[in-house]
């Protein structure tokens, strides 16, 4: 494949701004991070494996023959009928909501690993960044295990398993605060968050949500740097999605400091320092009082206007889901960028909490809630 040089340098000249000619938007965007010429070699593999797991989620149709499960004997013979397969075939009798579960995180967990041992950079350190909030929350459920003098090995066992990193078989050396932090956690690729933003004290005297909120902050801010600076289709959908996950912490933060002891100040801390609400908006939550001034701040923007809007009969939460969906659809609609991996990812996630909740509501006999999941397509 070659150029016509003398075009290219007429397109690309002072003179004749990229803008200005058609074919230099075109020849640009191919070139860049996530075109044409450079993604299909690294990554078109990756992203076909993807999207044909994204056509496996469950459809309406099977949505629809779940709710009519009697039991969950019934749900796991037509969970088989799906892409999921006879992966609950060894399971014994009486199935049990929690190992549908654990079996649908482990489906999640191996393709994740299947795709992250074959990318390459700079898609395996995108990977990566997806693995560091599972990390995080089970890097708090370590700190809030040993300040309680839980064993260890418990405590592993209940942590999520795309949030592993190498240093935790060394965490039986580990038997206060202080050997957490000085032998584990500053060998852990959170390192960067846990020292620019906590002390070994802290781990001892502060909220363990606020040590949460506090990595939580640190990591978002990082990964949106990530994805601002590979620029091209990464940027635009990584960009969106990661401002309002941004947004939802700071909201969340927000209503749920109402009524304890954090200030005003130090929940101001709390917020991420971008998203469609940063600077304003944060400003106004952070002296915020009660959940109708959440919800008139909200409404000046359109997009948490129609997410309100959609909430009379439906928790927060469940409209921020719903939302959320939205936007990891999206990221399917574009080519030559990585939102795709993040946006699968979640999506999965939704689907095993829509299955887990069916369950739920067919093992407790509530089948008047049991339409109350958010639906993918």
């Amino acid at each position: 494949l070659s150029f016509n040089t003398s075009l290219w340098s007429r397109v690309c000249s002072p003179l004749s701004p990229p803008h200005c000619h058609p074919f230099a938007v075109i020849a640009l965007t191919m070139v860049g991070h996530g075109g044409m010429f450079t993604f299909n070699k690294n990554d078109g593999y990756l992203e076909a494996l993807v999207r044909g797991y994204r056509a496996g989620l469950l459809s309406q149709a099977d949505y629809a023959n779940l709710v009519q499960c009697d039991v969950l004997e019934d749900m796991k013979l037509h969970l088989a009928q799906t892409d999921y397969g006879d992966f609950l075939a060894n399971e014994p009798s009486p199935l049990h909501t929690t190992t549908i579960a654990a079996k649908c995180l482990d489906r999640l967990v191996d393709e994740f690993n299947h795709v992250r041992i074959q990318a390459v950079q700079p898609l395996a350190s995108f990977l990566d960044y997806i693995s560091y909030g599972y990390m995080i929350d089970n890097v708090v459920l370590l700190i809030t295990g040993t300040l309680h003098e839980r064993d260890i090995s418990e405590l592993i066992d209940k942590c999520h398993p795309l949030g592993f990193f190498k240093s935790m078989a060394t965490l039986s050396v580990a038997h206060n605060v202080a050997e957490l932090y000085n032998n584990v956690l500053i060998d852990t690729p959170l390192a960067p968050y846990i020292q620019g933003c906590l002390s070994e004290e802290d781990l001892d005297e502060m909220n363990i949500e606020i040590i949460r909120n506090t990595l939580y902050k640190a990591y978002l801010e990082d990964f949106f740097k990530y994805c601002e600076e590979m620029g091209g289709e990464t940027a635009m959908i990584m960009g969106e999605i990661l401002k309002f996950e941004a947004d939802r912490r700071a909201i969340n933060i927000t209503i749920n400091s109402f009524g304890t002891e954090l200030s005003k100040d130090d929940r101001e801390k709390l917020y991420p320092n971008f998203g469609h609400l940063y600077p304003e908006g944060i400003a106004r939550l952070a002296k915020t009082d009660d959940a109708d001034a959440v919800r008139e701040i909200l409404a000046a923007y359109p997009t948490y206007r129609d997410v309100l809007t959609d909430s009379a009969d439906k928790s927060l939460e469940d409209c921020f889901f719903e939302h959320e969906v939205k936007l990891n659809k999206a990221a399917f609609e574009t080519q030559f960028g990585y939102g795709i991996f993040y946006a699968y990812i979640k999506l999965r996630e939704q689907e095993i909490r829509n299955i887990v909740w069916i369950a739920e509501c067919i093992s407790q006999q509530m089948k008047t809630k049991i339409n109350q999941f958010i639906p993918i397509f």
